[in-house]
């Protein structure tokens, strides 16, 4: 990428040192970003202040629209840094020690005002784009170089593709505050971005509760801003089936109302609203497992032990994880058929290449409610479940991957590790060509890319999104407990320090997920497969109510983990504590556009850089 003048002269003036010269840089970290020492950059763009040399085809209102949108944006919000990034003060020492007693006041803290904007006002935009037909698939470049010059009057933009291009767009829209009642950048500035990793995304379950258009068109705009690139859409589940199909109309009688449904107009709006956005739809229909809803109003026998109890309390005799249990029969022929015939029209919904088919969960007592494959394994002794799963391999996969079954695309499937993992039911061979998503232990990550999968992190220990809530099962006596059967603390039981409930807490916070180095002890080629990851939000305690709130602003960590990395590129030390004063003010910015993230700290916090860290030390965290 060819670096113009203004961006040389901007990479002169950092040379003198320009980091400390702002307040605020945007999240996630570019890859390489140089500041000027100038002075502020007054911004007076309009609508009409874009240019784009040699654009054509659709993508060009991809880019005049994210245009649009970000100066609508910044001339709305006029966005006052709600916390500012500054090293940490020193403080009055401890009586009676020699440690030093130098005290900073907290007004000594704030960054300097940038000072009146001098030169010329950025009144143009140009967006140079090399590739303006480049389609929106996993792998496309989306990288981008951004300048802004002492002297000069541009907002420059070259990316390859007009995905970068919208990236860049969502980190100028950052840089972008309100000083002396005017909306400046406050240096010149010279980026040079891309992604460490192709996949970066957020998984939402509308299975379990119903999430609306609204509501997801929402995490989407927040998405955009973190450069996260990926909704895995898990549409349904076992307990509802939300989607409209012209095929089998009757499946959404197991929808929650008719109220709580998607329409095939619906799901085209929010894949062009996120296309809008360089954000990929992938759509997920759990099979076998975890399918009932929807499936029975097809053909009841097509789905075993739907009615059966899922015998928690019984545990040798349960039939499901969790509440209500089902899963398609596997050797019943008409199985295939109805599985084929929702998969195509699903497929026809969604532009992604990449279609996820489940695979997780399945229950080995759920299996013996049908006739069928009680009979199969009685015809042989020798065969064993992992005779079943792959059974379901070789029949479904081939439909999956069948070309009239894939509306045109170069279909490419996702499945969950227990496919090739579990302890109980894993198919013998799965083809390495299926993206695995690793969801249980992080010594997982090895074992499937070793194997030579490609694989996306979602790991339950750093990335469940769901997680530490407590439990949503009802009638349980585990709560009726009134005294710590340990009250000196020392061990930790189920209502006293314990899970309380969630099988997968504590709680995630964005320090957790920042701080997880998913691709350690990886060779350099079981590396390679690693193409990212996606962060779960399981929807049985979610719904419009609460949904930005446990996503953001944790899921804007794993936007930058992914993203830049969690690491210095200076000192190779995790850089958790300059993250702290960026995602503070991000989540500020996101309640500003009217996204209700949750507040990670007290408010004193973020207005007393590094006050709250437990540690004084800043390289605490390494």
């Amino acid at each position: 990428m060819r670096f113009s003048a203004t961006a040389l002269a901007v990479a002169a003036l950092a040379a003198a040192g320009a980091v400390d010269a702002v307040k605020v840089n945007p999240l996630p970290a570019p890859q390489q970003i140089q500041w000027g020492t100038s002075g502020a950059k007054k911004i007076a763009l309009g609508p009409g202040s874009l240019q784009t040399p040699g654009a054509k085809g659709a993508n060009k209102d991809v880019v005049y629209s994210a245009f649009s949108r970000v100066v609508k944006t910044v001339n709305k919000v006029r966005w006052v840094p709600a916390a500012i990034e500054a090293p940490i003060p020193k403080f009055e020492s401890f009586p009676g020690t020699d440690a030093p007693a130098a005290l900073e006041r907290r007004e000594d803290l704030r960054r300097g005002n940038p000072g009146k904007a001098t030169g010329s006002p950025v009144t143009t935009a140009t967006i140079k784009v090399a590739d303006w037909s480049a389609d929106l698939q996993l792998g496309v470049d989306e990288s981008y170089s951004l300048s802004i010059g002492k002297d000069s009057n541009a907002l420059e933009i070259t990316a390859p593709t007009v995905w970068g291009a919208l990236h860049a767009l969502t980190t100028f829209q950052q840089l972008v505050i309100l000083e002396d009642g005017q909306l400046v950048v406050e240096q010149p500035v010279h980026i040079v971005d891309k992604p460490n990793y192709p996949h970066r995304g957020v998984m939402l379950d509308s299975g379990r509760n119903f999430l609306s258009v609204q509501k997801l068109k929402e995490q989407l705009d927040a998405m955009a801003l973190t450069k996260l690139n990926v909704l895995h859409w898990h549409l349904d589940d076992t307990q509802s089936w939300p989607l409209q199909l012209k095929t089998y109309p009757q499946m959404t009688k197991d929808a929650y109302s008719a109220r709580e449904q998607y329409s095939r107009d619906d799901v085209k709006d929010l894949v062009s609203y996120a296309r809008k956005r360089a954000i990929r739809l992938i759509p997920e229909i759990d099979m076998p497992g975890h399918s009932a809803a929807g499936w029975q109003q097809i053909d009841p026998t097509i789905v075993t032990c739907q009615n059966s109890w899922w015998s928690n309390d019984n545990w040798p005799l349960h039939t499901a994880v969790q509440p209500n249990p089902g899963q398609l029969d596997i050797l019943n022929d008409k199985t295939y058929t109805h599985v084929e015939k929702v998969y195509k029209e699903v497929g026809e919904m969604f532009a992604d290449n990449i279609f996820h088919v489940g695979g997780d969960e399945l229950q080995t007592g759920c299996f013996n409610f049908s006739s069928s494959i009680r009979e199969w394994f009685a015809a042989d002794a020798s065969r064993t479940y992992a005779d079943l799963a792959q059974y379901w391999v070789d029949k479904a996969l081939p439909i999956f991957k069948a070309e009239n079954n894939t509306a045109g695309k170069k279909r490419e499937l996702m499945m969950w590790e227990d496919i090739v993992l579990s302890a109980d039911i894993p198919a013998k061979q799965v083809p390495t060509d299926v993206i695995i998503q690793s969801w249980n232990s992080p010594a997982n990550i090895k074992t499937l890319t070793s194997k030579g999968y490609r694989t996306v992190v979602s790991n339950n220990e750093f990335l469940y999104l769901d997680c530490g809530n407590g439990g949503y099962v009802s009638n349980d006596p585990r709560y009726n407990d009134q005294t710590n059967p340990d009250p000196t603390g020392a061990t930790f039981s189920f209502n006293y320090g314990g899970p309380g409930g969630s099988w997968c807490a504590p709680f995630k916070t964005w320090q957790r997920i920042y701080s997880f180095d998913f691709a350690a002890n990886l060779t350099e080629s079981e590396a390679a497969l690693v193409i990212g990851t996606t962060a779960p939000l399981w929807g049985e305690q979610i719904d419009d109510t609460v949904i930005a709130g446990k996503l953001w602003p944790r899921a804007a960590a794993l936007g930058e983990l992914v993203w830049s990395g969690n690491k210095d590129p200076k000192t190779g030390l995790k850089r958790l504590t300059q993250l702290t004063q960026r995602i503070s003010n991000f989540r500020e910015y996101l309640v500003a556009l009217g996204i209700a993230a949750a507040p990670i700290m007290p408010k004193f916090c973020i207005q007393h850089p590094h006050a709250c860290d437990l540690y004084y030390n800043q390289t605490a965290v390494v």
